[in-house]
């Protein structure tokens, strides 16, 4: 597999492993995972905590790009919005690295193999109350996932370039208030060969922070995220 490693994609791998999320208190209680170089964070077995998996892979012209699900118009929630792999913690799942490769692999066959986890992000708190904890992934070789996908829960799959979530291309926004605290929900426009996809809400903001992070700048727009994305159940 080592050929198939881009000197960029090594050098970003190597400087992921170095970001530390700002929850200290995290830090403080979680040992290092010598293997990965990350902070892998126990899991607490509850209904109350997710996390998916922001998996990155470069194209043929050198571009990075997250891989994105649509899902099922079936599901009882949030069916039929673009999601990325991942899922609710499940009893036996040792931490949220675990959760979010399970769920990646349970969903669209994506082998956890083929991954490298080099970082975990900051959490966010869905309106719901659920913690989502975004772990970032390095897919090397693109061409050897074939993607195996769960009809069930999922009912298409695509991929986005993570620099678009940066950009004031192909986005809107609108200002909703909660509990009188006023912010901005976030939509980006995929457009596909096949299909429109919608990217917003909480995705939106997951791979705005994700794409902050790797290329180190801010986005080209004011993000006016809404207070109770920040409250912490870590």
């Amino acid at each position: 597999m080592a050929c198939n490693r881009s000197e960029r994609l090594m050098k970003l791998g190597e400087r992921l492993r170095l970001y530390n999320t700002i929850n200290t208190q995290i830090q403080e209680f979680v040992p290092k995972n010598q293997e990965l170089g990350v902070n892998q964070i126990p899991n607490n077995t509850n209904s109350n905590r997710a996390a998916v998996l922001v998996c990155l892979f470069e194209d043929s012209q050198g571009h990075l790009r997250v891989i994105l699900t649509k899902r099922a118009s079936t599901l009882s929630s949030y069916s039929g919005e673009v999601a990325l792999p991942g899922g609710k913690v499940e009893e036996g799942d040792a931490d949220d690295i675990e959760t979010a490769l399970r769920e990646a692999e349970e969903e669209i066959g994506l082998d956890r193999s083929l991954v490298d986890v080099v970082t975990v992000l900051e959490s966010f708190t869905a309106k719901k109350g659920i913690t989502v904890i975004p772990v970032v992934g390095i897919l090397w070789d693109r061409n050897a996932f074939n993607p195996l996908i769960n009809t069930a829960e999922v009912a298409s799959i695509f991929d986005a370039p993570l620099e678009m979530f940066l950009k004031d291309e192909n986005r809107r926004e609108q200002e909703l208030e909660h509990m009188g605290d006023k912010y901005v929900i976030h939509f980006f426009d995929r457009q596909t060969e096949n299909e429109k996809y919608i990217i917003w809400a909480l995705t939106a903001a997951i791979l705005i922070k994700a794409a902050s992070v790797v290329y180190q700048r801010p986005p080209d727009f004011l993000e006016r995220r809404p207070r109770f994305w920040n409250r912490s159940r870590q």
